[in-house]
């Protein structure tokens, strides 16, 4: 199983980044996947997940409005647009297959002016 995060990077507030996650390993899709986010000094935070089809989808209060979580079970592929930035979004950003404890190796996301 491999996960590969890119599209990270530093960002202005209020600014946009799109992540990507590149799966290889497993049927895609048939696995639900989910975002996490790693603040610095902090534990790992559920921020967005997707059922397998990309029908259902459900975010963190802390993103909620902002962030939208994608995929594209042809490219075995995981999104997750960000939006409206705001300095506390810094952090490191992990995708994650369901119920497996299978995780990327994550992508730093640096929001400042």
């Amino acid at each position: 199983v491999q996960l590969v995060e890119s599209g990270g990077g530093l960002v202005k507030p209020g600014g946009s980044l799109t992540l990507t996650c590149v799966a290889s390993g497993f049927p895609f899709r048939d696995s639900g996947m989910s975002w996490y986010r790693q603040r610095p000094g902090e534990g790992r935070e559920l921020i967005a997940q997707i059922g397998n089809l990309g029908m259902t989808s459900d975010y963190a209060d802390s993103v909620k409005g902002r962030f939208l979580i994608l995929r594209n079970n042809g490219k075995n592929t995981l999104y997750l647009q960000m939006s409206d930035l705001r300095p506390e979004d810094t952090g490191v950003y992990f995708c994650k297959r369901n119920q497996y404890h299978d995780w990327g190796r994550g992508i730093q996301v640096t929001v400042s002016s």
